[in-house]
């Protein structure tokens, strides 16, 4: 039988139709879950009640590429929106962001919170910890299991990528707030609680579905800005030591994870190795300056005033923040975060192992 133009135009126009907004039996393929602190946050510090120290909604942050303040905290985007960027993703937005329609989150969603930490204890209040997060996205799991169907939501929270940014909080809250809870438990075991409950809520994702693991290291915390003003411009060793001591027993647990849970697969990004490079080698990645902020005020800009609305107006700002690692006292610019992102994403394996996070998504269950 013959089919008039008009006819093809409507299956045309229906079949663009799925291809755009697909069934709920037919998912789209790549999905990406993110989780962790600041380096990973989009804005869902927008939506909670919480301190400017914790927010990152006000001009200058953000001008780089958005031409606006987003929430996150540096001059553009992070390394989770290029990842989507190079999965051919749409940027993954805040679970907190107000949704504009009801479709569910094929392409995932980002639970990650400035100065969230693994422990509840770090910013208690102020941020949303790790298992809160994960108490969002079992939320989610279950929406997309009532929607999908049982073989539809596995083949989604299977396939999808679970990307995490946590620990460094853990370790620089108890340091800035004088708290006396890393002695009082002594640093082996303060790093093992911090671990601990990282890996429970990567077991707890596993149960539910998720297969593919990006993660990442501490980098190089007692380097920052932030903390070099405090001692004279130099690193702060006391923090490079628990740095170092908690990514020796992750790397071990990680190791117990992957013997346990079959089908697990993982990324791990040695973002200590790499800080560590740039910080001795600035020009080889591009950078002139990797001790000073862009954005701040005080000696390096390492008060954190940027944007003057921390308690302290006056701030100056970079004239190339191309130049610069960092952006504020804490935070990696967007051109230091495109680097590491290629790296994560292209698995340097000197850096990323056993998988890329290119690899990972690869990988089909």
């Amino acid at each position: 039988m013959a089919i008039s133009s008009s006819q093809l135009c409507f299956l045309v126009a229906i079949i663009a139709l799925f291809l755009i907004h697909p069934s709920e039996s037919y998912p789209y393929p790549k999905s990406l879950f993110i989780f962790g602190d600041s380096i990973y946050d989009p804005g869902n510090n927008n939506f909670i009640n919480t301190t400017t120290l914790l927010q990152a909604n006000f001009i200058p942050y953000g001008e780089t590429f958005f031409n606006y303040p987003t929430g996150r905290f540096s001059d553009g985007r992070l390394i989770p929106d290029f990842i989507a960027e190079f999965a051919k993703l749409p940027f993954i937005r805040p679970y907190l962001q107000p949704k504009n329609n009801h479709r569910l989150p094929y392409y995932g969603l980002n639970f990650a919170s400035g100065g969230a930490g693994a422990l509840s204890e770090t910013f208690s209040g102020l941020a949303i910890d790790l298992k809160m997060q994960l108490n969002y996205f079992k939320k989610v799991a279950s929406e997309l299991r009532s929607k999908l169907g049982e073989k539809g939501s596995k083949s989604l929270l299977s396939n999808a990528i679970y990307m995490f940014s946590i620990g460094n909080n853990d370790y620089l809250f108890p340091f800035s707030s004088n708290s006396s809870a890393i002695k009082d438990y002594g640093p082996q075991q303060f790093a093992q609680m911090v671990i601990g409950n990282f890996t429970y809520v990567i077991e707890e994702i596993y149960k539910t579905g998720g297969r593919k693991f990006g993660l990442v290291n501490i980098p190089q915390l007692g380097c920052t800005p932030g903390l070099r003003i405090i001692n004279n411009g130099e690193c702060v060793e006391e923090m490079t030591a628990l740095a170092k001591l908690h990514n020796v027993l992750f790397n071990e647990k990680i190791n117990e994870i992957k013997k346990k849970l079959h089908g697990f697969h993982y990324s791990l990004f040695d973002f200590f190795g790499i800080s560590t490079e740039i910080k001795n080698n600035p020009s080889k990645f591009g950078f002139k300056e990797v001790k000073s902020a862009c954005c701040g005020s005080g000696p390096l800009r390492g008060i954190n005033s940027c944007g003057g609305k921390r308690g302290v107006e006056e701030f100056e700002l970079c004239n190339d923040v191309d130049e610069y690692f960092f952006f504020d006292s804490n935070h990696p610019t967007e051109s230091a975060y495109r680097q590491l992102a290629n790296i994560m994403w292209n698995g340097d394996e000197k850096f990323t192992g056993p998988y890329s996070l290119k690899s990972l998504f690869e990988i089909t269950f």
